[in-house]
């Protein structure tokens, strides 16, 4: 895999055959960042559970301490009150069926989260094929299918993230962004690692977290110790 020579560089001043404590780790994610954007810090975590059995899988929501620096776009399906509740809170778009139909007919994506209020899932279930794959799909253990979606709107925009297995029981999410500086970074990636280990299914064996691994958009990765946390 080719590599520039900035990445080249920035790789040089991590040791990859050490952990890190996430404040070091995230001193180093900033100090190697070296694109001309404001790089997301992405956090990599792979667990030692078997994301095929329905109880051991790991999924959830938290909102970080200092956001995601993120512009969330929220889509919001509910109707009457809870529509307008939802304008008032900050969604970019609610509806009902026009929202389906815009997304069926004209493959429109301009948004980041859906929320929908639970008498609205009959309604929204018929975008499973379109927004699952996307890992868009309202939960309820995302706290994404709620009665109160204001809260939930809220809550987005403030910076709340949902973390979950993909098929390589591999955990994916962004922790902020390189601006945000190490001390705040390292806020968020605690918040998010013990949401991660308070989440450990009863039936997972054997070593919880097998290794943790943060990079900016650009930059290498920093292999971050979470010994402290378990």
């Amino acid at each position: 895999m080719f590599r520039g020579k900035k990445y080249k560089e920035s790789a040089k001043q991590i040791d990859r055959s050490v952990q890190y404590d996430s404040a070091e780790a995230m001193a180093l994610i900033c100090k190697t960042a070296s694109a001309k954007f404001d790089e997301t810090v992405e956090l990599h975590v792979k667990l030692g559970v078997d994301s095929r059995h329905a109880d051991q899988q790991v999924r959830g929501a938290i909102v970080l301490p200092h956001g995601t620096g993120k512009n969330v776009r929220v889509l919001v399906f509910a109707k009457g009150d809870k529509a307008e509740a939802a304008k008032a809170a900050g969604a970019d778009y609610v509806g009902e069926m026009d929202m389906v139909e815009k997304i069926q007919k004209e493959n429109w994506f301009d948004f980041d989260v859906v929320i929908a209020s639970p008498d609205m899932m009959g309604v929204v279930g018929r975008l499973g094929k379109l927004l699952g794959p996307k890992g868009l799909m309202p939960s309820p253990k995302a706290g994404t299918v709620t009665p109160d979606v204001a809260k939930a709107v809220q809550e987005s925009k403030a910076g709340k993230i949902e973390y979950r297995l993909d098929k390589t029981n591999i955990i994916h999410c962004p922790i902020g962004k390189v601006s945000f500086g190490p001390e705040k970074l390292a806020d968020n990636f605690n918040a998010l690692m013990g949401a991660i280990v308070k989440a450990k299914p009863s039936a997972a064996k054997g070593q919880y977290i097998k290794s943790c691994v943060a990079a900016s958009t650009m930059g290498p990765g920093v292999k971050v110790s979470t010994a402290k946390l378990m």
